[in-house]
């Protein structure tokens, strides 16, 4: 479990350095972008680790990878500026 929460958490900062060092224009500050990586990481792994048991490592990393990019996503800003109608218009 140990190992499992560890490199949960090391996949998440590596998600999250990747996200921040390929999109910084759009993305918030920096300790926020590694903080939610490793969170949704984390939370990935214990999700993943309770519905399977022990014994699945690489599914359990596999869902905190998916949690983890899940939660970095709802982060990313616009890319342009957004065009707002009137509603009159």
């Amino acid at each position: 479990m140990l190992l499992e929460a560890l490199s949960s958490a090391i996949l998440g900062l590596a998600l999250a350095w990747a996200a921040v060092h390929r999109l910084p224009h759009r993305l918030p500050a920096r300790h926020m972008v590694l903080s939610t990586g490793v969170a949704g990481a984390l939370f990935g792994a214990f999700v993943m680790h309770s519905a399977l048991d022990a014994g699945h490592v690489l599914i359990v990393l596999l869902g905190a990878a998916i949690v983890s990019v899940a939660s970095l996503s709802l982060l990313l800003r616009p890319a342009g500026r957004l065009r707002r109608r009137s509603a009159t218009a």
